[in-house]
């Protein structure tokens, strides 16, 4: 399989820690949808990373459906996505929650990177990061002993650690702020899955 995009985008990383944590063999295309649009856009169409090139040639997209194939391609006993009930609504609840913060950082981001500074709209960029510190406020109030939830490690860990660090990254504070939360992602950096998709 051929992962395309660079780990400093949280949805990118998000597959490739998946993919690690699943033990899947991989090779990874440092594109960024900035730098490297044509080669992105020859993959998928959107101009978006991550894309999935699997070994059939078949390309998929978007992060949540890359790791919804992972997650058939281990099987419902392995799957960090409980495959029914309440147990995969409270997953996914929580990667919906962290991965929205993740859009809403990245808003805040785009807002300040990309404008001519008379154009950016501060009060937009304050809404976006209250947005993403609310979401983290109401996943560290998850945390328990070593993991979020199930008491195992399920993809509400890992999009837990995606968002954290993206905030760590936007000058969030989240040792002060969240620091259950801040000190879970310090734990979860210890696991190879973690460590070696650092960017």
């Amino acid at each position: 399989m051929l992962l395309i995009g660079v780990n400093r985008s949280p949805y990118t990383r998000r597959v490739a820690v998946t993919l690690k944590a699943y033990g899947l063999p991989f090779e990874q295309r440092d594109l960024s949808g900035f730098g490297n649009r044509a080669e992105v856009r020859a993959a998928n169409p959107l101009g978006r990373i991550p894309a999935l090139v699997l070994d059939n040639g078949e390309t998929l997209v978007d992060s949540a459906a890359i790791i919804d194939h992972l997650d058939e391609v281990v099987g419902h006993e392995r799957a960090l996505t409980p495959p029914t009930g309440a147990d995969r609504r409270a997953v996914l609840r929580v990667a919906a929650l962290m991965m929205g913060a993740c859009d809403k950082g990245l808003h805040a981001a785009y807002e300040r990177n990309h404008h001519p500074p008379e154009k950016v709209h501060q009060p937009w960029i304050d809404d976006c990061m209250t947005q993403m510190k609310q979401a983290l406020a109401a996943v560290e109030a998850m945390v328990e002993r070593n993991y979020l939830l199930l008491g195992r490690f399920t993809q509400a860990d890992v999009t837990a650690f995606i968002a954290e660090r993206l905030a760590r990254g936007l000058k969030v504070d989240t040792a002060a702020e969240m620091p259950r939360l801040h000190a879970h992602c310090r734990r979860l950096l210890e696991q190879d899955a973690f460590r070696s998709t650092e960017p």
